[in-house]
């Protein structure tokens, strides 16, 4: 979990079960630091090159490129895969450059590329971006009621700046091991976080999400458990990682599981799917409204508010626009 700059290392061996006010003890769940995974090669001092299937994917300044090359409709179905492997690791952006993909595109392509929108509207949290000179490729996006979500650009220098102008999100992350007590580590964890960041309404639902998922985690992947949580303009999200495999005969889109746990966090939720990673786990993830209650009468902040949310407004106000012309900005 971050920590605010000289707090103190938290200390709590044993933890407070809301339900019969015990005290359990936290014998194997484990609070670690954690970052999403690095692709860049420090000995070469350049971004890592990979490779799948016919997407190549690089990381410049913490945004995720996957560049394609040839046709689009070729391609397309590696891209969208690329796309969702690229979120699984939570990157500042993704962006896609067609830059060297041919013109001329087929609809269906087009079509199915804007498809990606898809994890915008879900989550405007990261923002996907299409660098594409071809302007008949941009004004098919643009026309798309997915691709609107997306944000189109005519370069891939365009395209990096957009993502890099956008304010830089809030994340707090907890690891733990898959032990009984995960559950209730994570939701005290969820509660202490939402209370910093003034998200007081919203604590018994996204408790209640964190707890299921967590549980299901544990019992299904035996895993270690990467929990993260960040907000941005009004949505909360919760994304619970393991390296378990995906549910069985089900789709990473994540709208069609079933089960106990995740008929509770479809319930709760405004949207909630599962995501893979490249090493073979999944992210599976939920979107929760959680509206920012307004701030006290008082000039003082709240002690623990985090800095980057009381700077929002202030950042998207003030932000300078990359020197370039962006044609489409995302719908939030």
């Amino acid at each position: 979990m971050a920590q605010q700059p000289g707090s103190p290392e938290p200390s709590f061996p044993h933890l407070l079960d809301a339900d019969s006010g015990n005290h359990v003890l936290r014998f194997r769940s484990r609070l670690t630091a954690w970052e999403p995974t690095d692709v860049l090669d420090q000995s070469a001092g350049r971004p890592a090159t990979t490779r799948h299937g016919q997407v190549t994917t690089r990381i410049i300044r913490q945004v995720t490129v996957l560049g394609v090359g040839g046709r689009l409709s070729q391609v397309v179905q590696d891209l969208d895969r690329s796309i969702e492997l690229a979120l699984a690791e939570g990157p500042r952006g993704v962006v896609c450059d067609l830059s060297a993909a041919r013109e001329g595109e087929e609809t269906v392509a087009v079509d199915m590329l804007a498809t990606a929108g898809r994890h915008v509207r879900d989550w405007p949290g990261i923002p996907v971006v299409v660098a594409c000179p071809d302007p008949q490729v941009r004004e098919a996006l643009r026309a798309h009621r997915l691709g609107r979500h997306l944000i189109v650009a005519e370069s891939l220098f365009c395209a990096i700046s957009a993502v890099l102008a956008a304010p830089t999100l809030t994340v707090e992350r907890l690891r733990l091991a898959p032990h009984p007590t995960a559950p209730l580590a994570a939701r005290n964890f969820v509660t202490r976080t939402l209370l910093d960041w003034r998200l007081n309404r919203v604590i018994p639902f996204a408790s209640l999400v964190v707890k299921e998922l967590v549980a299901r985690s544990s019992i299904n992947a035996d895993t270690d458990i990467d929990l993260s949580l960040a907000w941005d303009h009004g949505a909360l999200r919760l994304a619970v990682r393991d390296q378990g495999p995906a549910l069985p005969g089900q789709p990473h889109s994540g709208h069609d599981l079933h089960g106990q746990h995740l008929s509770v966090v479809a319930g709760l939720s405004r949207a909630f799917g599962v995501l893979p990673t490249a090493n073979g786990g999944k992210v599976v993830w939920a979107v929760l409204e959680a509206p920012r209650q307004p701030p006290a009468t008082s000039h003082h902040r709240p002690k623990g508010e985090p800095q980057e949310a009381l700077k929002l407004s202030h950042a998207q106000s003030t932000a300078g626009q990359p020197s370039c012309r962006i044609l489409e900005m995302s719908s939030r």
